[in-house]
């Protein structure tokens, strides 16, 4: 087993398993690391959405700080009051 690795017993159902033998034979790589790619995969897409998330919340906060630092600017140079 290489290091830093941990061993994991699945239990998964038939037609997943005929799957993950195709790929195995496509790739020419264990099941394993057909799992070892399948997980990486998933936690690449989660970790995607969520910065995406993340993003979004960031912008809307920027655009909320912008309104605000124009509204105060117009107020101190040139003295407009809303």
């Amino acid at each position: 087993m290489a290091k830093g690795t941990v061993k994991l017993t699945i239990s998964i159902p038939p037609n997943l398993m005929a799957v993950a033998d195709e790929v195995a034979r496509e790739k020419r790589i264990s099941r394993s690391k057909v799992v070892h790619l399948c997980l990486q995969e998933l936690a690449e897409k989660r970790l995607r959405r969520r910065m995406e998330e993340g993003y979004k919340a960031m912008a809307k906060e920027n655009l909320a700080f912008a309104a605000e630092a124009f509204k105060l600017a117009d107020e101190v140079v040139f003295g407009k009051d809303e």
